[in-house]
């Protein structure tokens, strides 16, 4: 399991010579393109694609295929028998269980969290085709000069049916510091206004909530979450943390920040150089091409392929069964018990 940090620095255009289809969330692909990458980006219509219909969306056959991660039941059908190299951005490892089973049909993998990097160990990858690769801000994700209106600010959806941790917090926050103030919209203009802005990670997850309040130079408070968090990022130094779920402590140290306005100023602009130095979409799109291409990646393709018949028995077919089952769409249902017969 890879984790390697500054890997930007000249660069030459990655993937050079390939066609890239990136399918799913669009995650870095601006950033790859402004490297010069020949890739070509479609967003899900919620029809999972064949190869067939992966050739058709992309508009040519490509030498390599990139699914990020848009927490969708199974998008790709078939997996074990693309012709061309495959990798899978991994982010919602804390939604979906299934998730280390089916990146066992794609050639490389990477994962956002760390702490679940283990549960996709010991299958069908090796561990040096597995890469963390964290979160990030993107390039726009920068400060704002503007007036602080507000001591504690969260900006996120809210609604106990969708998130109940995160209502219940806010709710118990709010009683203790009316100086709270949650928001929806754009954050890039309203981060600038909260003298400290608020995280939950309601699932447990690094969320990119910490990344983007840190490129816009906010003094972020956020729960000790783990996942590698405390090697990106030091407390105290670089942003602040408290106990997750512990109320008590956030409002302690939220009182507190807001009684040295200097030091919250320190601290936000430690946190946002750290991120212009080493977590911008820039950086992660330089670390994911130079990764990749460590591999021989046609050699991976092929070593796939002959272990097709293998890769759909033990990690995809049940898992289209299932889908099948539940998916409460006939025209799908049809689509997962096709590729569970393996065509």
């Amino acid at each position: 399991m890879k984790r390697t940090q500054g890997m930007h620095e000249n660069l030459t255009v990655p993937f050079a010579g390939k066609k890239v289809f990136w399918f799913g969330e669009r995650y870095f692909v601006d950033a790859l393109q402004n490297m010069g990458a020949d890739v070509t980006y479609a967003r899900p219509d919620g029809r999972p694609l064949d190869w067939q219909g992966v050739v058709r969306t992309a508009g040519f056959e490509p030498d390599l295929l990139v699914y990020g991660d848009r927490s969708l039941p199974v998008p790709l059908l078939g997996l074990e028998d693309y012709p061309c190299p495959t990798m899978f951005l991994c982010v919602d490892t804390h939604i979906h269980s299934w998730y280390p089973f089916y990146a066992q049909a794609f050639d490389l993998c990477t994962v956002s969290l760390r702490d679940h990097m283990e549960t996709f160990c010991n299958k069908r990858l090796p561990d040096e085709r597995l890469l963390w690769l964290p979160p990030f801000a993107r390039d726009e994700d920068l400060p704002k000069p503007m007036d602080k209106e507000w001591d504690l600010l969260f900006v996120g959806n809210v609604g106990e049916d969708i998130f109940p941790v995160r209502t219940r917090m806010l709710h118990e926050i709010g009683k203790r510091m009316p100086g709270l103030v949650v928001r929806q919209g754009t954050y890039r203009d309203l981060y600038p206004k909260g003298r400290v802005i608020l995280n939950i990670a309601e699932r447990g997850d690094l969320n990119y909530r910490v990344f983007e309040v840190l490129g816009c130079g906010g003094c972020l408070l956020t729960p000790a979450i783990g996942h590698g968090q405390e090697e990106l990022f030091e407390n105290g130094r670089d942003l602040f943390t408290y106990p997750v779920n512990d109320v008590d402590a956030l409002v302690e140290t939220a009182q507190k920040l807001l009684a040295e306005p200097e030091l919250c100023q320190r601290v936000a602009a430690s946190g946002q150089a750290k991120v212009d130095a080493m977590h911008r979409a820039s950086h992660r799109a330089a670390e994911f091409a130079r990764w990749a291409e460590s591999f021989d990646l046609n050699t991976l393709a092929a070593q796939r392929r002959r272990q097709a018949p293998v890769i759909h028995d033990m990690f995809l077919r049940l898992l289209y069964l299932h889908l099948a089952e539940t998916c409460g769409n006939d025209v799908l249902a049809m689509a997962y018990m096709k590729a569970a017969k393996r065509g």
